[in-house]
């Protein structure tokens, strides 16, 4: 059977686990499959762009709903100024005091976003990030992942269930199935960022 939806997902985990009596539980493992897909995948389906604005003498920002890992940060000025991560300690150092101007740098503590300097006025924010996979329900019955990868779904679905319903010896076959569809998803996506010409490096004029 095909699987492309929510319904058709819960129904072929079902079947392959050959049991009637997990229709509560199925939506839970697909739900820990979805936070296993999180941790592991970085793939250019979950990149997200984001604008927002600074406020002027504001340094802290709340991240996006989603946040999974940076690509990009970047302030849309003239020209552009590409912001530099450093940790919160080397941050604490450059930035602990209150000087205003252009940001240039940022650090992540907790949900927020830290820039230094503290912005002098209103400008735009630009992120380019991995954003979570939005999951499967009774209300979002489909995914651009579950219709290109209905394997992993499948695979990760069977991995959470079999120690639920004490198979162990189960568990190192989907395990496998999971991590060779991973595998197989993120170099393909890999490859594809680097197809075509070949790679050139520039030097910090911008030219090759």
């Amino acid at each position: 059977m095909a699987i492309s939806t929510y319904t058709e997902l819960k129904t072929a985990v079902a079947n392959w686990l050959d049991r009637d009596d997990l229709t509560d539980r199925i939506p839970e493992f697909i739900a820990l499959a979805e936070a296993r897909m999180n941790r592991v995948l970085r793939l250019r389906m979950m990149e997200f762009k984001y604008t927002a604005s600074t406020v002027g003498a504001q340094r802290n920002y709340a991240l996006p709903t989603g946040y999974l890992q940076m690509r990009n940060f970047q302030l849309n000025t003239s020209p552009i100024t590409t912001l530099s991560y450093v940790s919160p300690e080397i941050f604490d150092r450059l930035w602990g005091g209150s000087t205003g101007g252009t940001p240039q740098f940022y650090t992540i503590l907790a949900n927020e976003i830290q820039l230094g300097p503290i912005p002098a006025s209103v400008q735009t924010m630009e992120m380019l990030f991995y954003k979570k996979i939005t999951a499967l329900s009774s209300t979002n019955l489909t995914e651009q992942m579950l219709t290109d990868n209905p394997d992993i779904y499948l695979y990760g679905a069977l991995l959470e269930a079999e120690p639920f319903i004490m198979n162990d010896e189960r568990v190192s076959l989907w395990a496998l199935g999971f991590e060779k569809a991973v595998a197989n998803l993120q170099e393909q996506d890999n490859k594809d960022r680097h197809s075509g010409s070949a790679l050139r490096v520039m030097n910090t004029g911008g030219y090759y």
